[in-house]
């Protein structure tokens, strides 16, 4: 029998150095892998090169790939090494470990808007798009990279955890964080859009 990944891939054939079905792969996760080289990095340069170097080494170690998680994990993991070593070539500081003091970093939210009464195009405008993204990227990195592979790219907590080497708790923990970041860089603006709302 035929080892398939989620998307049905060939992992048996990948391994093999089947080029259609790399072909297929590569197809199915250059955007992703792209969108979240760039949301870590806010270079669109950097964003081509971690893309290009995923696949690189993912071809270079498919043979060796023992599928103790799913390919798409696999590749999300590479994806974020390769990200944060540029990371760190900027800030050499950066981790992403289990380390419990990333997780408490003094942070207490004060904004606590309640936006359930914005209509939903409220949420899908530029405008709203524009804020959020750079609320994003003013979130810590060791949260940044959390959120992003769990809320932006709809992995579980034990994919997140498996793609950071952390455990499922800490990716709870830090995707706690991200959120009430978020909330509280947002209130402010998604306050005046309830105001606006209110004086229609």
């Amino acid at each position: 029998m035929i080892e398939t990944d989620t998307l049905n891939f060939s992992v048996e054939l990948l391994k093999a150095g089947d080029r259609s079905e790399f072909a297929r792969m590569v197809d199915a996760y250059y955007t992703p892998i792209y969108r979240l080289g760039l949301k870590m990095l806010g270079d669109s340069s950097d964003a081509e090169d971690v893309l290009q170097n995923t696949f690189l080494k993912a071809l270079q170690h498919l043979p060796t790939f023992e599928g103790r998680s799913s390919l798409s994990t696999w590749l999300y993991r590479i994806a974020v090494n390769e990200a944060l070593m540029m990371l760190r070539k900027r800030r050499p500081t950066v981790v992403v470990d289990e380390n419990p003091e990333d997780d408490d970093d003094g942070f207490m939210p004060t904004q606590f808007t309640d936006w359930c009464c914005l209509p939903e195009q409220e949420f899908l405008t530029d405008e709203s798009k524009g804020h959020l993204d750079r609320a994003i990227e003013k979130l810590p990195e060791t949260l940044k990279v959390v959120f992003l592979l769990r809320d932006i790219e709809g992995l579980s907590i034990r994919e997140t955890s498996e793609a950071l080497g952390l455990s499922e708790t800490a990716v709870k923990t830090r995707l706690l964080r991200a959120r009430l970041h978020l909330r509280e860089s947002l209130s402010t603006y998604f306050t005046e859009r309830l105001e606006a709302e209110s004086a229609k």
